[in-house]
């Protein structure tokens, strides 16, 4: 066996199969794939694409929801040299034309029932010469509808087993996430490998108990000599839970990804049935329905579980507090960052931990700083409200956006920081404490106010299951801070009652002036706060909302 001599990362998944194909690797749905056969896949799916003119720096896309497809994907662009593109699945025509036209997509791997969609747009794509089609379960379509339309099924059957010989891997190799849709048109963030393996990976230490490792070589040694099984709830069109997995994947861990749509109970059944180790929800809104769900339908057997994660959305105190209630034994972890910094921070809860907020952090990773309107770190203890930074393992620019790239990344003192818009401020013992993106800061008689705050303060109320806070247009005040509001079922919470409960919390200018009762609060499939939509839900009113 060769030694691991990159941080590219299909070099490092070819490595770890080769001292663990026998072992199972993913359970997605009915499908179980060990790390050979994962592999094999992969190869074949690498020789389809390659047979297609795909190659080094070529841009493909995953249109899917999670599946073994998806990775398959992922593996076998990287395999080329290929760079896959992660296409949000719930955009709508406008931003899905945007994304297709801004990577440049020469060939996307799309779910069945995703085809028409892309058909509408397809005379738009003129780089778009191949559509591999996976069956989702839904109803057959005309492959011709797109370019190089063909059964994904049947084209993999029909090619070889054997890795692509693909020179010059390295760590330039680029990764790219796209972000974006809810505040703004998406936007590709374009990494090395090499700095994305730290900096979004882990840097081979999932567990964060040994520290990065110093050399590729070293990650063999990682790989656990132990069961050990994550599930990814996420759509995998989400940073995390790529992110996430092949942190699990790099260490020989098995993988179990949740199909979808989001199932409460049948999440807690799969932790049982699957001996999970860890899992990671996106915020509130996955969290608080298993909360309910357990209520409702449990206990259930989670005896394997030790650790449950938090990542990509806020997680308010409340909800941390029945986690705790519900699994007493399992150390409870929440942690941010962005597509533009990688993981920034965490705070860990030992059982018999209560929390401290809803989004303290009292580990920040190296290089992560909260600077001033002078760009310089604010005093901890200070109550200064600055700009999230970080410097080290960073990305290279936004793809096709040198404007957007100059105003995000920045040289302080010669070095090099993304501000990429999260605001916080920091404690007296150092720890930090986000506020939430500037870009949907209410500013309200001069004040600014981080809706993530006043969400999380407002979820704590008995009558609220779920909340999205805006600003509104107002004649005396510039903006009014608004409540859109889904209620528990049952209640209808009045305003004054909510402003009161937040005013125990929060300062005066904070507390809600307006509020929107609505069915439902719309939210990305990764659980992240739609602001367009609730914006339009306020502006509209109670009449009509």
């Amino acid at each position: 066996m060769e030694t691991l001599q990159t941080f590219q990362f299909a070099d490092i998944w070819e490595a770890v199969v080769d001292r663990v194909a026998e072992r199972e690797a993913l359970v997605v749905g009915d499908r179980r794939l060990t790390y050979g056969q994962l592999e094999e896949r992969a190869n074949r799916l690498a020789h389809v694409l390659g047979d297609a003119g795909v190659g080094a720096g070529d841009f493909v896309g995953c249109h899917l929801t999670n599946s073994s497809e998806y990775l398959e994907t992922l593996l076998a662009c990287w395999k080329l040299r290929a760079v896959p593109v992660n296409v949000n699945f719930r955009y709508t025509a406008a931003e899905l034309a945007h994304l297709y036209l801004d990577a440049g997509l020469v060939a996307t791997v799309v779910d069945r029932s995703f085809v028409p969609r892309v058909a509408a747009i397809v005379d738009d794509l003129p780089e778009l010469r191949l559509a591999l089609v996976v069956d989702d379960g839904s109803d057959p379509v005309d492959l011709s509808l797109l370019p190089g339309g063909a059964d994904f099924d049947e084209s993999i059957a029909a090619a070889s087993p054997d890795r692509p010989r693909v020179a010059d891997r390295s760590d330039d190799d680029l990764y790219v996430i796209y972000t974006g849709g809810t505040t703004g048109l998406p936007k590709g963030v374009v990494w090395r490998m090499g700095d994305a393996f730290f900096g979004c990976l882990g840097g081979g230490d999932p567990m964060r108990m040994s520290g990065p490792v110093t050399e590729p070589a070293e990650l063999l040694d990682r790989i656990v000599d132990f069961e050990f099984t994550f599930y990814a709830l996420a759509p995998l069109m989400h940073a995390a839970a790529q992110w996430v997995s092949f942190m699990w994947f790099f260490c020989g861990a098995r993988v179990v990804l949740d199909r979808g749509p989001f199932d409460p109970g049948r999440v807690w059944r799969t932790i049982g049935a699957e001996h999970v180790s860890t899992t990671t929800v996106v915020g509130d809104a996955m969290a608080r329905p298993l909360c309910d769900d357990w209520d409702a339908n449990g206990p259930y057997e989670v005896s394997s579980l030790f650790a449950f994660s938090n990542g990509g959305a806020p997680l308010a105190a409340a909800t941390k507090d029945r986690i705790q209630a519900i699994l007493p034994n399992v150390v409870l972890t929440d942690g941010f960052g962005s597509s533009e910094t990688g993981i920034q921070g965490s705070s860990r809860l030992e059982p018999g931990r209560r929390s401290a907020g809803t989004a303290r952090f009292d580990s920040v990773a190296d290089g992560t700083v909260v600077l001033d309107d002078d760009l310089r770190p604010v005093e901890p203890g200070s109550g200064v409200i600055g700009r999230v930074g970080q410097s080290g393992y960073l990305p290279l620019r936004y793809h096709n956006a040198p404007e957007r790239t100059a105003e995000t990344f920045v040289e302080i003192d010669g070095r090099r920081y993304v501000l990429n818009g999260d605001m916080a401020t920091v404690e007296a013992d150092g720890s930090v404490v986000l506020l939430g993106r500037g870009s949907v800061s209410i500013n309200t008689g001069g004040e600014k106010v981080f809706p993530e705050e006043v969400e999380g303060v407002l979820k704590g109320h008995p009558g609220v299951y779920d909340v999205v806070v805006v600003g509104v247009p107002h004649e005396r005040w510039g903006e009014q801070v608004t409540a859109v509001v889904q209620p528990v079922d049952g209640v209808t919470p009045e305003l004054d009652d909510l402003a009161a409960f937040a005013r125990e919390q929060l300062a005066g200018y904070k507390v809600p002036r307006g509020l929107v009762i609505v069915e439902h609060i719309e939210r990305s499939p990764a659980g992240k706060a739609d602001y367009r939509w609730a914006r339009a839900a306020a502006e509209r009113g109670p009449a009509d909302a």
